[in-house]
């Protein structure tokens, strides 16, 4: 059984898994804090609520798939390569933007997150329904990034989803052991390293995203004569070229084959192909320098200025927080 569909899942999941279970511990601990655990409950609530969500989309947009997969449209063999992109595509922009969105945020994530909490504290009758609100989002959130890139690798049937699941257990566990078993991990270094290899495997998309629709228009070109005209590498270059990608620069069916180890494991994990064409070596090269130039100036705080009007609410929030904190003791 091929397991290496599985890894790229596991490890987004697991990076996402432990920013949603940072956000459950800080709760957790506030409201113990606050002497308010009796609202522990809806904490529960909120991420069993993220993860079933985070589920029906996965069904949705399995149900989107299949429908159009059956599709009695003579442009039915075009669809799943564009899907395949599509997926892909989005997949490759939503982690992207969490990514460095969520590094310029690490810092002020406590603040944030307590802030928040002390708000809804206040509002005794509602103060559980909105902490379950909090926790849902900040699941679902997480899980909304995994749902898409599973849907980005349907083809791979039921692995990306057993890496998933793979990813929350051992997410929880580093919850577990950060805020109930009082275990001290260095989670920035964490991050630091799962965001390296979240770089590597959202650039990876880049190459599958391109090719898949490279496959799309090679499938309608082949429809009819007036599409032809769509591969028009076709007729500049003579020796393998793809339909819109140029030409060939990498043949590794032989030194480096995508199917056999180690060129699977580069496959599922980084998007390795043994056949690259110039303009996926090019928007490879081009993305991740790109994406890796932004993250680690957000890591080294380059980017994480937030204007004036920000930080007086961030302030301002938590200074709230204690505020109420003080006053549930008395």
């Amino acid at each position: 059984m091929d397991f290496s569909s599985a890894l790229p899942t596991f490890v987004i999941t697991l990076r996402e898994g432990v920013e949603a279970a940072l956000v459950v511990g800080i709760v957790l601990a506030y409201l113990k804090k606050a002497e308010r655990t009796q609202l522990n409950p809806w904490v529960g609530a909120g991420v069993g609520a993220g993860l079933l969500a985070s589920v029906l989309v996965g069904v949705v947009f399995n149900a989107l798939i299949q429908g159009l997969g059956k599709s009695d449209s003579q442009y039915t063999p075009v669809f799943e390569p564009l899907l395949e992109g599509t997926f892909s595509f989005l997949a490759m922009v939503m982690l992207s933007w969490m990514l460095v969105w969520m590094t310029q945020q690490a810092r002020f994530l406590k603040g944030q997150v307590e802030g928040a909490v002390g708000t809804l504290l206040s509002q005794d009758k509602r103060a559980g329904w909105g902490i379950l609100g909090l926790i849902l989002l900040a699941v679902l959130r997480e899980g909304f990034e995994t749902v898409l890139f599973i849907a980005a690798k349907f083809q791979q049937g039921p692995m990306p989803a057993l890496g998933a699941v793979a990813g929350i257990g051992i997410a929880s566990l580093i919850g577990a052991l950060l805020f109930k078993w009082g275990i001290k991990i260095n989670v920035r270094l964490f991050f630091q390293v799962m965001g390296v290899f979240l770089i590597l495997i959202v650039s990876g998309l880049v190459i599958t995203t391109l090719a898949h629709f490279d496959n799309a228009v090679h499938i309608l070109s082949q429809m009819d004569r007036q599409s032809a005209s769509l591969c028009f590498y076709y007729e500049r270059f003579a020796k393998n070229p793809s339909c819109v990608l140029g030409p060939m620069v990498w043949d590794g069916a032989k030194v480096l084959p995508d199917e056999k180890f180690p060129g699977v494991i580069l496959s599922s994990l980084f998007g390795y192909s043994q056949k690259l064409y110039l303009v996926q070596v090019l928007s490879y090269v081009a993305f991740l320098l790109s994406l890796g130039s932004i993250y680690f100036k957000s890591i080294s705080g380059k980017v994480m200025n937030l204007p004036p009007e920000k930080m007086g609410k961030t302030f301002k929030s938590v200074k709230e927080s204690t505020k109420v904190q003080a006053e549930a003791k008395h």
